[in-house]
């Protein structure tokens, strides 16, 4: 059976120094080998095993679900979007070197840097420094503060990745929170797909893909949020309102090879629905590891769906991955 690329997974170091910036900061309570806390001042933010930052527990998880290669991106929490610019990037540049330490243990883990998107120009020269290091792609977060990816200063930074041949892959983070949000895990349950689903809206309809070239390589989480269910409504809108949302040339399904998504949807009815709706050439096989609300065992959806022919299986598990990551790269890596 083919071996999969897993193109979402995460790490947190065991530890680094102290952080620049006001308090509260992140910082690690290690309360053993192989248990962490992850602290924001006094406040508890996730409980974290080994599995986060040993590459000997993440390698032996690969093996077990036949993976081969894992795209190694930083925890979203590191990206300090909130910081001032200077303090983001040396919090880069700090989370940024810990990772080459974990991914350096094997050619089959690929480091992701993080870069301080508030700021264009330093977003840059930390994605420069990075790839010069040993990364060969970028983790972003959705948005930054009230800036969505439509935004100037961040299309200037994907336009620079779109020239370096630079793999992007954009994250959900900082989510909205109300009372109505705190139970449930409503937070990650609805609020990850509807910000997922906004930043693609934001690129469409902001005009993203018109300004920026084919070159850009870009994937988003969790299949795309809930985008792909929703893409006849848009492009109705962008028929019927068109005074108010004809904002890019096309209608919104003009723009569905201009960007992949992930397979974290769990169950084949909506894998189907991603395939339908952005083709087999657009889906790649993510986990979300280590985390709970990730998939194990890795790309088991994809394995086990009926509708796939043996080709476009093997687009999903390895063949599309490839593509975006560049076969350059990943021999580079090796």
């Amino acid at each position: 059976m083919t071996s999969a690329i897993d193109v979402h997974t995460h790490s947190v170091p065991r530890g680094w120094p102290q952080l620049p910036g006001p308090e509260p900061r992140l910082w690690l309570d290690v309360a053993s080998e192989t248990e962490a806390v992850m602290m924001i001042g006094s406040r508890e933010f996730r409980r974290i095993s080994s599995s986060a930052w040993a590459a000997d527990v993440r390698l032996a998880a690969m093996d077990a679900d036949d993976v081969e290669t894992q795209v190694v991106s930083p925890t979203p929490v590191f990206f300090s979007y909130d910081a001032a610019p200077s303090d983001a990037a040396a919090i880069a540049r700090i989370f940024n070197d810990l990772a080459l330490e974990t991914t350096a243990e094997s050619p089959r883990l690929l480091p992701f840097c993080q870069v301080p998107l508030q700021d264009t120009d330093l977003a840059c020269a930390e994605l420069e420094r990075s790839l010069a290091n040993g990364h060969v792609g970028v983790e972003i977060g959705n948005h930054v503060g009230d800036r969505d990816l439509d935004d100037a200063g961040v299309v200037t930074f994907l336009q620079h990745c779109a020239s370096l041949g630079v793999p992007v892959f954009v994250h959900p983070w900082d989510l909205p929170n109300s009372p109505r949000l705190d139970r449930w895990m409503a937070q990650w349950l609805t609020g990850m797909p509807a910000e997922t689903h906004l930043s693609i809206l934001a690129m469409v309809l902001g005009g993203v893909f018109d300004r920026v070239s084919r070159d850009l390589r870009i994937c988003f989480a969790h299949g795309g949020g809930s985008f792909p269910y929703w893409l006849g409504r848009m492009d109705n809108a962008w028929h019927q309102r068109h005074d108010i949302i004809g904002t890019s040339e096309h209608p919104p399904s003009h723009y569905r090879d201009r960007f992949s998504v992930d397979t974290v949807v769990f169950e084949e009815a909506p894998l189907r629905l991603l395939v339908d709706t952005l083709g087999a050439g657009q889906v790649m096989v993510g986990s979300d590891y280590p985390y709970p609300l990730g998939e194990r065992p890795v790309g088991a959806v994809v394995r086990q769906a009926s509708f796939l022919s043996d080709g476009d299986r093997e687009l999903l598990l390895r063949g599309n991955a490839t593509t975006w990551l560049g076969a350059d790269r990943m021999a580079a890596a090796s």
